[in-house]
């Protein structure tokens, strides 16, 4: 039976394809600060579990909002972005395991408060990590259009570093599936 259009949900705020069907992002569901409301986090989960993602990742530093993923049946993942965060160690970590999610067919949407420099950066860097985009400023270009909005100094000097790194893709299929990924290590 078809469902009505408020079981499907309602589309998450800036959402926007990085790579169509693969990786998608969006503003924090609900939105955040005194824009946050509670029926419209739940309405944009539902619609991220009913459009078929198979895992969230929440960029947010602080893990209070998780549970709400849990109460909707959603699967996610917390990479915690701060600003003193060693991005060297932070991407040595993170992008192998957002790569080896993607090979594997996974469906994901990653999100921070907003569409902020940090998320900006994090995905741009990945496009050069995983050689999809040869150069960082093709990449800072091709992420600003995506986003309808400039990247600034923190983003830009994150796709640099990203851009520096060793790439092993083929060590990607060691990565553990869940979990929290932190500049220091790994917990599940």
């Amino acid at each position: 039976m078809a469902k009505g259009k408020w079981a499907q949900g309602i589309q998450p705020r800036h959402f926007r394809w990085v790579i169509e069907g693969k990786l998608a992002v969006c503003e924090r569901p609900g939105g955040f600060g005194p824009n946050h409301r509670r029926v419209r986090r739940q309405e944009e989960i539902i619609w991220i579990r009913e459009n078929g993602f198979d895992f969230v990742v929440s960029l947010i530093p602080a893990n209070h909002h998780l549970h709400s993923y849990d109460e909707l049946g959603v699967a996610w993942k917390h990479w915690p972005l701060t600003p003193s965060l060693d991005w060297r160690a932070a991407f040595a970590k993170i992008y192998p395991e957002l790569h080896r999610l993607l090979g594997s067919g996974s469906r994901l949407l990653v999100h921070g408060d907003d569409l902020n420099d940090r998320l900006a950066g994090l995905l741009a860097g990945y496009l050069v990590w995983s050689g999809m985009v040869p150069h960082p400023t093709q990449a800072i270009v091709i992420m600003e259009r995506i986003l309808g909005r400039q990247i600034g100094p923190e983003g830009r000097t994150m796709v640099a570093i990203a851009g520096e790194l060793d790439t092993d893709l083929e060590a990607t299929d060691a990565s553990p599936a869940h979990g929290t990924i932190e500049a220091a290590g790994e917990s599940a």
